[in-house]
């Protein structure tokens, strides 16, 4: 097919560069240019770097793709303009790589044609195009693109041409090198992340494990860093290794390769294999110095190919029946003993400094109280046997040692409402999602430590000076706080990081910290905080590594107060190149069940990507969620989003009223599993919307309670005390499914087929009824997938999807969608 090819002298019109390719596209406008019709991409944004001379030519090597490959890729991610323009270049080249930027503000779809060169290579965004010829097809979402071309053969560098022709009119691009770069969906999971680390006792050596894709292909390193020396001393070939455990005074670190127990000495980097093979081993600690406890995993083998007899709700686990004991393994002669036997299985929860006792508990089935279950803990004397009964409890989280005093976590209503807060009227019911701190007494009564303490604990580590590290829920955020043991003080750890999602410390007089996480603008980073000094120091910034380039959207607090008159905590997130005077569709995000949603820069749901894809993104905190205090978490008891909904839509509305920039007819909203419901929920209540995607979302609390794997356990606390026999009125009422009539928005529902927690049924229910109600609805299914979307392609569709569907109605951009599922012939 013959194309036009239309191009503009810069220098002749006085254009300013940033303009440009705007007036190209006013001037096309003008002219009515059919949608055949190419237009160059001007020869100044296209950067060449020529290679050397090869001494054969590429395309008679033997791995010739992986040739070409290694050739571009140091130039897949430079973002920046280095390089000549195209239009400098005289000299003829064998081999060259040719880079342009090419950004679109819709879902765009067209055609690059590369001519002058006798052999092009194309990749977009590090990936490698498919194509024949000089001409590739692009699709292209939403944002900066970066196209890299590996050129072989030119012999005129005049002839040499990139044109862009789009599928339709609005199909167009722009080829000005950002001064910064949109984030990209493959950017977000593609970027390394810390996702583990240990630190020996007296806080020298860190253990981390970074993980990262490149060009689709996931990647790891485990290293050992000496943090005194700023230096890697070790690295491990097997990136599988885990279960590190430090040496209580030595610098030797133990841990389980190949199912293998070996010691690393870090003095002169010697393995010593301790161990013969133990199949299901985890969980090592030390005991002594030459001792470890571990717990190993016992798979049950099934009973009968035909039939499954269930013994227990807890049955349909897929791992209730497996048994774990505790063993320990003497370094010496390599002797294992068992230490525990029977019941369902015993789990380690701490061992004493003296390695003569530790804090063991196993669970029960038992189903008289909510939530439906319960854990006996219990310390045991390793040298005599002897067994001290720690108590049977139905909220219980953790258990640790600090000195010889016993802490643990668990909600509320530990010991018959030890932690409940003076707040609380008789007749409201605790949230036992909301972690509290208690100190275990003599006589095996209770000090409750932190009825008054806002933030909800989730976990504790004990500290070198006598101190317990705290990591809790702080109203949006991540944090933590150091119980002052001594004169029972919360004092807050600063670091920098609102998410902390990494933390280690040493067991020295003066305590090292190191914290790992994220902030809302902020990606991952990790670093070092000496307790006594107070001196914060990085280690380690993936901002430096993946985001130097981009442009990072603003956040903006915006709280309101609902008609109860409680503060209901939010943010807002804007657009790229946010102009006040246009007008802007918008996203409205939230959970709604016992956590909020946090300031986490990605992750499942990252708003900055939908931010930078066009929309203003409002996230809130309703009623009901744990960080803000116990009278505030405990309203999700027994409500099923009655109080949550009323938020939602009040803080909606106020969100309209003062955000005048965003158009009220364009806002869509959306939420995953107690969040899906909500989406559910409020779609039958409230026509405030224009568009709904509920992912994993419960449209049935009966069949939910009675057939997710944890469904009877979480509808112990969101339910507690209530069933469809005693309480149907909150069964019904409050189950969208039944009221899927009043549904007046196009709806979107995603599942995963193999979803555990909330069953794919809950979409189907929905799914049934509205298009029985002939209402706009699609349901999308990932294929093996559980709760939440795993893997690359899976993530990246996933979030391709529900945008595309936003985009589709509330942008009236209906391509993306389209091509992502093409209406059937």
């Amino acid at each position: 097919m013959s194309v036009n090819h239309i191009a503009f002298d810069k220098s002749a019109h006085q254009v300013p560069r940033n303009n440009y390719s705007k007036l190209m596209l006013v001037m096309a406008s003008i002219l009515a240019l059919p949608s055949s019709a190419a237009l160059a991409v001007d020869r100044e944004d296209i950067r060449a770097h020529v290679l050397p001379e090869a001494n054969i030519a590429i395309a008679d090597t033997a791995q010739a793709d992986a040739i070409r490959d290694s050739l571009v890729r140091p130039w897949l991610n430079e973002f920046n303009e280095s390089g000549s323009p195209l239009s400098a270049l005289q000299a003829e080249s064998s081999q060259t790589v040719l880079r342009v930027p090419v950004s679109v503000d819709r879902f765009t779809q067209g055609k690059m044609n590369i001519e002058g060169v006798e052999n092009i290579t194309l990749y977009l965004n590090g990936e490698r195009v498919s194509g024949s010829g000089s001409e590739f097809t692009l699709h292209l979402e939403t944002g900066d693109h970066h196209l890299v071309a590996l050129a072989e053969g030119i012999e005129d560098w005049s002839a040499v041409n990139f044109a862009w022709e789009g599928s339709a009119e609005h199909d167009q691009v722009e080829s000005d090198w950002p001064s910064d770069w949109r984030l990209s969906a493959a950017q977000l999971y593609d970027a390394p992340t810390v996702n583990g680390v240990e630190l020996s006792v007296d806080g020298r050596y860190l253990v981390m494990r970074k993980s990262w894709q490149q060009q689709g292909e996931s990647q790891t390193e485990l290293l050992l860093r000496d943090l005194e020396e700023n230096r890697v001393v070790f690295r491990w070939n097997d990136t599988s290794v885990g279960n590190f455990a430090w040496h209580p005074q030595d610098h030797k670190l133990a841990y389980i390769s190949d199912e293998k127990v070996q010691v690393l000495d870090v003095n002169d980097l010697s393995i010593t294999e301790v161990s013969s093979a133990l199949t299901g081993a985890s969980g090592l600690r030390w005991l002594t110095d030459n001792s470890l406890i571990f717990s190993r995993n016992k798979t049950a083998e099934s009973e009968s190919e035909v039939t499954k007899r269930y013994r227990a709700l807890e049955d349909r686990w897929s791992y209730f029946r497996n048994v774990s004991q505790l063993y320990t393994l003497d370094l010496d002669s390599g002797a294992i003993q068992q230490i525990t036997q029977g019941g369902s299985g015993h789990s380690l929860l701490d061992v004493h400094s003296s390695g003569e006792r530790i804090l063991v508990s196993t669970r029960k089935v038992d189903y008289a109280a909510p939530p439906h279950f319960a854990v006996e803990a219990f310390e045991l004397n390793l040298a005599t046997n002897e067994r001290r009964d720690l108590g049977t409890h139905r909220t219980f989280n953790q258990a640790l040692y600090q000195g010889d005093a016993i802490y643990i976590t668990a909600g509320p209503e530990f010991m018959e409402g030890a932690g409940r807060a003076a707040s609380l009227s008789d007749e409201m019911l605790s949230n036992n999602y909301d972690g509290q701190l208690y100190r275990l007494t003599s006589d095996n009564s209770v000090d409750a430590l932190s009825r008054e303490f806002d933030p909800a604990i989730g976990g504790a580590m004990a500290l070198g000076n006598g101190d317990l590290l705290l990591r809790v829920t702080d109203r949006d955020t991540t944090q933590l706080y150091r119980y002052d043991t001594r004169n029972n003080r919360y004092i807050k750890v600063s670091a920098g990081i609102e998410v902390v999602d990494q933390v280690a410390a040493s067991q020295n007089q003066f305590p090292r910290i190191v914290i790992g996480g994220t902030s809302a603008t902020e990606p991952q980073k990790l670093v070092s905080l000496d307790l006594q000094e107070g001196r914060l120091r990085e280690l380690w910034d993936s901002a430096d590594l993946a985001y130097t380039h981009n442009d990072i959207n603003a956040v903006e607090e915006w709280n309101f107060t609902n008609e109860n008159g409680d503060e209901i905590a939010g943010r807002v997130y804007y657009p790229h190149n946010f102009d006040e005077n246009q007008s802007y569709p918008a996203l409205v995000y939230y959970y709604g069940g016992t956590s909020p949603v946090q300031r986490g820069f990605t992750g499942r749901y990252p708003f900055n990507l939908w931010a930078n894809q066009g929309y203003v993104v409002y996230v809130l905190q309703p009623t009901g969620a744990t960080g803000f205090g116990q009278e505030f978490s405990a309203r999700h008891v027994n409500a099923w989003g009655k109080y949550t909904a009323e938020d939602i839509i009040q803080g909606t509305e106020a969100f309209l009223a003062a955000h005048p920039f965003v158009d009220a007819e364009r806002v869509g909203h959306m939420g995953a599993s107690y969040g899906g419901f909500m989406t559910m929920l409020l779609a039958t209540m409230t026509d405030l919307y224009a568009a709904s995607m509920s992912h994993a979302g419960i449209s049935n609390i009966t069949s939910y309670w009675g057939q997710g794997w944890w469904g009877f356990l979480y509808s112990g606390e969101a339910s507690k005390g209530s069933f469809p026999w005693n309480n149907a009125e909150l069964y019904t009422e409050q189950s969208p499914v039944f009221h899927a009539d009043k549904v007046t928005a196009p709806m979107l529902l995603i599942h995963g087929d193999a979803d555990t927690n909330v069953p794919p049924g809950e979409s189907h229910n929905m799914y049934t009824a509205l298009k029985l109600l002939d209402k706009e609805v699609e349901l999308v299914e990932y294929k093996g997938q559980d709760h939440h979307i795993m893997g690359r392609e899976a993530r990246l569709n996933w979030w391709a999807t529900y945008i595309a569907w936003f985009d589709k109605h509330l942008k009236d951009e209906p391509e993306w969608w389209d091509h992502l599922y093409p209406a059937a012939d």
